[in-house]
């Protein structure tokens, strides 16, 4: 897909700029249900990742909301293009929003970037806010800028977000 090619580019560190066209693509894709094609936005060792605890480094050895490895994303998009979760019935709407930027390292071959988050979720009526602080670690493939970790600390992680019919 000519859309997941971003940052081809080898020899030189990945620019701010294509980390940004990165994660703005997945945002619009995540916002506009294209989670197919969201699927190709990772590496096949990818981690998408939602501590409960948003100090937590060792993901592996805590309680998330979210730990997932490339089967268990597909697993979450097949849950929900399904219609049979209870969670996704009716689906909601969301709108994100991510603003400052700053990346945390980079070289030719990865790159480090934070970034805050604000989404919005329409469902049944009711809106719901969610702010989280995202980490993400990319590399640079064979073909282009790909997510190898994305972490979503949000800012209360106490909500309740066994009703979330979308990905973070």
């Amino acid at each position: 897909m000519a859309d997941c090619d971003v940052g081809g580019g080898r020899g030189m560190s990945i620019t701010l700029q294509d980390a940004i066209s990165l994660i703005t693509l997945e945002a619009d894709m995540l916002d506009h249900g294209d989670f197919h094609d969201w699927l190709k936005l990772y590496t096949p060792e990818g981690r998408y990742v939602v501590p409960i605890d948003p100090d937590v480094e060792d993901f592996e050895k805590v309680l998330n909301y979210a730990y997932d490895d490339a089967e268990m994303r597909e697993k979450r998009v097949v849950r929900l293009l399904s219609g049979r979760s209870i969670s996704a019935a009716p689906p909601a709407r969301t709108v994100r929003l991510l603003s400052r930027y700053r990346m945390l390292e980079s070289s030719d071959t990865h790159c480090t970037l934070r970034c805050a988050q604000m989404l919005q979720e329409l469902r049944q009526g009711r809106v719901h806010d969610y702010a989280a602080n995202l980490n993400y670690r990319l590399e640079m493939t064979e073909d282009g800028l790909k997510i190898a970790l994305k972490v979503v600390r949000l800012l209360i992680s106490t909500e309740a977000l066994t009703a979330v019919s979308y990905i973070l």
